[in-house]
């Protein structure tokens, strides 16, 4: 998938604005950097477009020495709007008999090309600022608990980052979810 040219425009202005705003989430970067990095790769622009789109407000918060990537997440202040209740993966939305969800996290992180954050990515990101502190977001949940019907979710609260389970099945008005993307 591909954007339009102003699309493409449009959204590089939004993350550059972003980016100086926010120059505490990735000191020592350069935006020129990041734009180069992301003009030479539009797959991954589709991808934050998506993420933008959805109210994630995408963001650079490291730098991979390693790999050479950019790491984005989203950092909108609450769980992004346009992915609250959902429940965690097919397998749980398919397991309701009713009320069901009209999506899963799992299968929504796929479509847009992102990753679902971790438990120590979601808790990197609280170092940042204050995330969710009204909202909840699904995160990556090891198989032992999957297996299990269980799921994790974290938010802050009291100064705190908690982290909990809940039925994989379950959703909620203010539970969604975070993504990452490296560029």
């Amino acid at each position: 998938m591909e954007l339009s040219a102003e699309q493409r425009e449009e959204l590089l202005g939004t993350l550059k604005a972003r980016f100086e705003k926010n120059m505490n989430r990735h000191q020592g970067l350069e935006w020129a950097s990041v734009q180069a990095k992301l003009e030479a790769n539009p797959e991954k622009l589709w991808s934050l477009n998506e993420m933008e789109g959805t109210g994630g407000e995408p963001d650079v918060v490291g730098y991979d020495q390693q790999t050479g990537e950019f790491i984005f997440i989203d950092c909108s202040a609450e769980s992004p709007a346009g992915r609250r209740s959902v429940c965690y993966d097919r397998e749980a939305l398919e397991a309701r008999k009713e009320h069901k969800p009209e999506n899963n996290a799992v299968d929504m992180v796929a479509a847009m090309g992102i990753e679902l954050l971790s438990e120590e990515q979601y808790r990197e990101l609280q170092k940042l600022g204050e995330f969710d502190t009204k909202t909840s977001s699904w995160v990556k949940t090891p198989p032992d608990i999957r297996k299990l019907d269980g799921a994790l979710f974290c938010d802050r609260r009291y100064g705190h980052v908690f982290v909990y389970h809940n039925s994989a099945s379950s959703y909620y008005a203010a539970r969604g979810f975070r993504g990452s993307l490296r560029v």
